[in-house]
């Protein structure tokens, strides 16, 4: 019979070897999208080729925009998600206007913002569209604008009233982020939430009763339904950059598990 301590040493490194790798099996669970050299995750809006415009820049992927030759168009990821995490870093150039519209349902002859939400991406200083917080970069575009999810040191509240987002330079790199949870939608600017709302509740419902969505039926309703939707990079004409591009499903926040708070 083996004494305690010699049977411990000789099984704790059988223990070791047999015991899974959870760190490997949490980066398994997440999908690359673009890894700076492939744009083989990627596919014309509603199928087909994409656009010339769109080329991988310096480990980017770029659309060169409307003065620069060849064709353009939305880009869609060629694989569907149900509830995830999209992580992305992107800049523009100055005066862009991009996106990124998400729970989008493709169709040919049908716009991408038919079906799907936007995360604006702006150059805020130097864009008319930045002077309105609704149409800034970080909202959802039209419909709220970013608030700064901190708890504010002299009243405690949350969000923020009165605190800038934070946004970087042109020609330097931002990270967005989007968390899509059941009907739960957060949008996440350099680390930092500044939109959260929920496509059931009556001040979603509102929200798109007093913009320009309201004719479209099936806006933000694939969200709504539970559906497995796409994900789209938006060609509005102006240069934009993107890279390390990824998905996976939904786990922790910075704010605490997902279906708390």
């Amino acid at each position: 019979m083996l004494a305690p301590t010699l049977a411990a040493a000789l099984v704790a490194p059988a223990l070791l070897l047999a015991a899974p790798d959870h760190h490997e099996e949490a980066a398994s669970d997440v999908t690359v999208l673009f890894d700076g050299e492939s744009t083989d995750a990627w596919e014309k809006y509603a199928g087909g080729e994409i656009g010339s415009k769109w080329s991988v820049d310096d480990g980017a992927l770029h659309f060169a925009g409307k003065t620069a030759p060849g064709g353009g168009g939305d880009i869609q990821t060629k694989e569907t998600f149900g509830d995830f995490d999209f992580r992305f870093e992107f800049k523009v150039a100055k005066g862009s206007n991009s996106g990124v519209i998400y729970g989008v349902v493709s169709k040919a002859g049908r716009a991408p913002f038919m079906t799907g939400p936007e995360f604006q991406l702006l150059d805020d200083a130097n864009h008319g569209n930045g002077k309105n917080p609704k149409t800034s970069v970080g909202s959802l575009y039209a419909l709220y604008a970013p608030q700064v999810y901190k708890t504010c040191p002299a009243t405690g509240a949350v969000p923020c009233p009165h605190t800038p987002k934070t946004t970087k330079p042109i020609g330097e790199w931002n990270t967005g982020r989007v968390v899509k949870t059941g009907s739960r939608v957060r949008h996440y600017l350099n680390g930092v939430k500044v939109v959260d709302y929920d496509v059931s509740s009556p001040e979603f419902k509102e929200a798109v009763a007093g913009s320009k969505f309201k004719s479209w039926s099936e806006f933000a309703q694939p969200i709504a339904n539970g559906e497995k939707t796409r994900i789209v990079l938006q060609d509005h004409g102006d240069a934009v950059w993107f890279r390390n591009l990824t998905i996976q499903k939904p786990t922790l926040t910075e704010d605490g598990p997902l279906l708390e708070g």
